[in-house]
C-alpha cells in the first residue's frame, strides 16, 4: 500500500535545517525504499524535492557536483514574467511567470526585491512604442505588479540611470521586475526542503537506473566524496538535470530522441561606476534580435545575455571571444563610458535547457516547461525558466503521483516561506545574503572576521557558515556560490583561494595536500572567468 502524505507545517518565519551531508549520506543508506528520488541538484530539482517532501513523501535529492552549479547560479539575476516572451505572443508564459514572480516575493522576501528598468529611447517611435507594450505587461501583472510603467523624461531618464549614453536621447520608459542573488535562493530552498524532511546530497552521481519487470524502481548512485557506491529504492525517479537531461533518459532508453537543445548564455561583470544609480536598463532589440540588460548587481553592473545554440553541454561553459565583443559592443551604445576588455571583472557563461531540438535558431525557442513520463516510468523535467521553478516542480510531483502510485496531497508551496523570511520568530533583518546576521556575527570573531580579499565584501567565518551549514565541500563551492566572489571579481576570488582552503580544511578536517589542491583547482577554474580565458571562435575544419 502507498504510503499516508502528510503535509507538514512550518513555522512562519520560514526557518530552514541545516544541510550537513554526513547526516545526509547515512540515511541514504539506511532508508529501504524512498518515494521520491530526484536526480538534479538546480532550482527545479531541489524545487522539486521541498514540493514532495511539503506533501510529506520521504523524499531523496542527489546533485552529481554541488548545488546550483549548473545553469541555477547563471542567471542574469532576474526574477521577471520575460518581456521578450511577450513580444514572441507567448501571453500564457508571460502570465505564470508574472504569477510566480509574485509568490516567490512574497515566500522570500529577504532574497527577491523590486528593481526599476528603464527602456532608453533614442528614436521618436520608441517611447510610445516600448511604452504600449509594458503597459500590456502591466496589465498580464495585475494584482502580482511590481509597479507600473510610465513614460520618463530625458532629464528623468538621466537622473534614473546615472552612467546612460546621453548623445541623441529623447527620454525613455520605466517598468518594474524583481531581482535576486540565483546561487543563494538555490541554498534557501535545500534548507527549507530539509526542513520539510527531504534529504539532499551534493557530489553523489546517477550511475545506473535499476529496474523490476522493465519499470523504474531506484538508481545505482556513486558518492564522489567517499568513493562509494550505493543502491537505493524508490516508487518514482524524477530526472531534474537540466541541460544534461538527455544523457539520464538515455540510461533508462539508449535509443531517447533528443529533446533539448542548449543555448549559451554569457555575461560581463563591470565595475558599479559604469551604471550608477539602483535602476537597471534594458537594450529593448540587439542585433540578434534579444534584449540585453545592464543591471546592478551585489555592488557591480551585470551585462548579458547571448545566445549561442551548442551541441554538447559542459558543466563549466566557456564564454567565447565572440561572445565577449558582443556584449561589450552593444554595452558601449547605452552607456557613456565605453567599457572594454579590461574594465571586466569576471566573465560567466551558464547554458539553457530549452525544449525543441529540431527548431532553428535558440533565440525563438520556447522557455515553457514540459515534464515526460518515459515508457518504463522515469519522470523528466525540464525547459522553463527561474521565475516559474516552483510551478515546474509542483507539476512535476502531480505526475510523479500517478507514475508511484503516491497518495496523492496537493501542495503548499504556493504559500510556504523559505529559510531566513522574517516573520513573528524571525523579526531582526537577514545578515548578507540572507544568513541569520546575529548567528552569523558569533562566527565571525577574532581571525573570522577578516575578509577573505580586501577586495571582497566577505569574511572568513561566512566560510566556516557554508561549510557547517550549507554543504559546502570545495573552494569553488564557496567562492563561486555560497559567497558570489568568482562573479563580482575573478582575479580577487582567485588571490583569496588559499585562505578560504585553510579555513575549509580546518572545517572538513582536510589534510595539507588537499589545501594545495583545491586552491591550484580554483585558480584553473577562475581563469576561464577572465577574459583571457575566452574560447577563440574556431571556423568549421
Amino acid at each position: 500500500m502507498p504510503p499516508v502524505a502528510r503535509s507538514r507545517n512550518v513555522p512562519a518565519s520560514g526557518r530552514g535545517a541545516d544541510v550537513k551531508r554526513d547526516a545526509a549520506v547515512e540515511r541514504l543508506r539506511a532508508t529501504e525504499r524512498w518515494d521520491v528520488l530526484v536526480v538534479g541538484g538546480g532550482a527545479t530539482g531541489i524545487g522539486t524535492a521541498l514540493d514532495a517532501a511539503s506533501r510529506g513523501y520521504r523524499t531523496l535529492l542527489v546533485e552529481r557536483g554541488d548545488f546550483g552549479q549548473g545553469t541555477s547560479s547563471r542567471s542574469t539575476k532576474l526574477v521577471h514574467g520575460g518581456v521578450r516572451y511577450l513580444r514572441q505572443g507567448n501571453v500564457s508564459l508571460v502570465t505564470e511567470a508574472l504569477a510566480e514572480r509574485a509568490i516567490l516575493r512574497r515566500n522570500a522576501p529577504h532574497l527577491v526585491h523590486d528593481l526599476p528598468l528603464v527602456v532608453p529611447s533614442y528614436d521618436w517611435w520608441e517611447g510610445p512604442f516600448y511604452g504600449v507594450g509594458l503597459k500590456i505587461y502591466d496589465l498580464l501583472a495585475g494584482k502580482h505588479g511590481f509597479g507600473k510603467s510610465r513614460r520618463l523624461s530625458r532629464a528623468d531618464t538621466i537622473a534614473r540611470v546615472p552612467g546612460v549614453e546621453t548623445s541623441g536621447l529623447r527620454g525613455g520608459v520605466i517598468y518594474h521586475d524583481g531581482q535576486f542573488d540565483d546561487a543563494r535562493l538555490v541554498v534557501h530552498l535545500a534548507r527549507t526542503a530539509v526542513a520539510q524532511g527531504a534529504t539532499l546530497v551534493n557530489y553523489v552521481e546517477l550511475v545506473d537506473l535499476t529496474k523490476t519487470h522493465g519499470i523504474v524502481d531506484g538508481a545505482v548512485l556513486f558518492d564522489r566524496e567517499r568513493e562509494a557506491e550505493h543502491v537505493v529504492r524508490a516508487r518514482v525517479v524524477i530526472n531534474a538535470t537540466g541541460v544534461f537531461a538527455d544523457g539520464v533518459r538515455r540510461i533508462d532508453e539508449p535509443d531517447a530522441p533528443r529533446l533539448l537543445r542548449p543555448s549559451q548564455g554569457v555575461h560581463l561583470v563591470l565595475d558599479a561606476g559604469f551604471l550608477s544609480g539602483d535602476s537597471a536598463v534594458l537594450v529593448p532589440s540587439t542585433d540578434d534580435g534579444r534584449v540585453l540588460f545592464l543591471i546592478p548587481w551585489l555592488g557591480r553592473v551585470l551585462v548579458g545575455t547571448t545566445d549561442t545554440p551548442v551541441d554538447v553541454p559542459s558543466v563549466e561553459p566557456r564564454p567565447r571571444a565572440d561572445e565577449i565583443a558582443f556584449l561589450l559592443e552593444h554595452a558601449a551604445r547605452y552607456l557613456a563610458r565605453d567599457p572594454s576588455e579590461a574594465d571586466i571583472l569576471s566573465v560567466f557563461a551558464g547554458l539553457r535547457p530549452l525544449v525543441g531540438a529540431d527548431a532553428g535558431g535558440t533565440a525563438a525557442l520556447s522557455r515553457d516547461h514540459t515534464v515526460l513520463v518515459s515508457r518504463s516510468g522515469l519522470v523528466t523535467v525540464t525547459g522553463g525558466k527561474w521565475t516559474t521553478y516552483r510551478r515546474m516542480a509542483e507539476d512535476t510531483v502531480d505526475q510523479a503521483i500517478l507514475v508511484g502510485d503516491l497518495n496523492p496531497e496537493r501542495s503548499p508551496t504556493d504559500r510556504l516561506p523559505l529559510h531566513g523570511a522574517p516573520g513573528p520568530e524571525a523579526p531582526l533583518p537577514p545578515g548578507p545574503h540572507g544568513t541569520d546576521a546575529a548567528a552569523l556575527d558569533a562566527i565571525c570573531q577574532g581571525s573570522l572576521a577578516d575578509p577573505i580579499h580586501p577586495g571582497l565584501p566577505y569574511r572568513l567565518g561566512e566560510v566556516l557558515w557554508a561549510a557547517r551549514f550549507e554543504m559546502a565541500r570545495t573552494v569553488d563551492d564557496v567562492l563561486s556560490r555560497r559567497t558570489r566572489a568568482l562573479l563580482l571579481d575573478a582575479q580577487a576570488a582567485r588571490e583569496a583561494a588559499p585562505a578560504v582552503a585553510a579555513v575549509l580544511a580546518g572545517e572538513l578536517k582536510r589534510d595539507a595536500r588537499w589545501v594545495e589542491e583545491q586552491v591550484r583547482a580554483f585558480e584553473d577554474l577562475a581563469r576561464g572567468y577572465l577574459p583571457a580565458g575566452a574560447e577563440e571562435v574556431r571556423s568549421p575544419s
